[in-house]
């Protein structure tokens, strides 16, 4: 299998961003990716006024032009992430999609961990944006293979990756507009940490370069194999790259070192006392 992941800069203006992401996402689809990952809030990057005003339900012209796209192209694309607003109401949630190469969604997850910390003086606080999901999401691609779905900061809580590769992940999408200071000191790190702890491929799509608002993304994604080698990276450019993904190798891995395998979950209880 050929995966690809686009590497963007977006900005508050949704049309331009529709364009680019048509574009790379073609490229990448001429470079024989049946697999395609678009990074976090492809649609909209800015200020909280900005990114509320591009939010839309999910059959807006975001995933409208994806889902036409994928079936223009026949390809399967994980659309990234865009800001997802349920119709009638004013709730806002970080939402991905696995589209299939007919144009169905055929999966939808919305971000659970919310990114409200402080980075290099600056304070993030999504949650007063978006609303947390609370559902672990396993797709699947036309050809069966198990794909797990996740956004940016998830990158952070193992717990989520281990449960998907519990139920059976072997591709993992990572779609993220990592700030760039995270990205220099830990998104490698922690792309590669996810990839070999639960023996998967990682299919990790970042933002890159200047927002509005001040807002600044790392670039380097990356595809990664279940023994922790980097198989694509990217450098800080508009564009995509592409890997071809050995699924028999990472049955192998999987048999000689058999982590996943050999947990112990009779052993793992939660610390008396201590609130989960």
């Amino acid at each position: 299998m050929r995966v690809a992941a686009v590497q963007l800069n977006a900005t508050a203006d949704l049309e331009a961003n529709l364009a680019c992401a048509d574009r790379l996402t073609r490229a990448a689809a001429a470079d024989g990716a049946s697999l395609i990952v678009l990074p976090e809030k492809w649609t909209a990057m800015g200020s909280d006024a900005d990114q509320r005003a591009g939010a839309q339900p999910l059959d807006g012209p975001a995933l409208t032009w994806a889902r036409s796209l994928a079936r223009e192209l026949g390809v399967e694309l994980v659309a990234g992430s865009l800001l997802e607003r349920a119709p009638g109401t004013d709730t806002l949630h970080n939402t991905s999609a696995h589209i299939g190469a007919d144009g169905a969604i055929l999966a939808v997850y919305r971000k659970i961990h919310m990114f409200d910390v402080e980075v290099a003086g600056r304070t993030y606080r999504e949650s007063e944006l978006e609303q947390a999901g609370d559902e672990i999401v396993l797709s699947r691609t036309a050809d069966g293979v198990e794909l797990g779905l996740s956004v940016c900061y998830d990158l952070r809580f193992p717990e989520l990756y281990r449960i998907l590769a519990v139920l059976g992940a072997r591709i993992i999408a990572i779609p993220a507009a990592f700030t760039r200071p995270t990205t220099i000191d830990h998104w490698e790190t922690l792309v590669r940490a996810r990839a070999i702890e639960n023996q998967a491929f990682i299919v990790a799509a970042n933002q890159f370069g200047e927002h509005p608002a001040g807002q600044e993304s790392g670039g380097r994604s990356m595809i990664v194999d279940p023994w922790g080698r980097v198989l694509a990276a990217a450098a800080e450019q508009e564009g995509h790259i592409a890997a071809d993904l050995d699924l028999d190798g990472q049955q192998e891995i999987r048999r000689r070192l058999p982590s996943l395998a050999n947990r112990r979950p009779s052993a793992y209880r939660w610390p008396e006392g201590q609130p989960a």
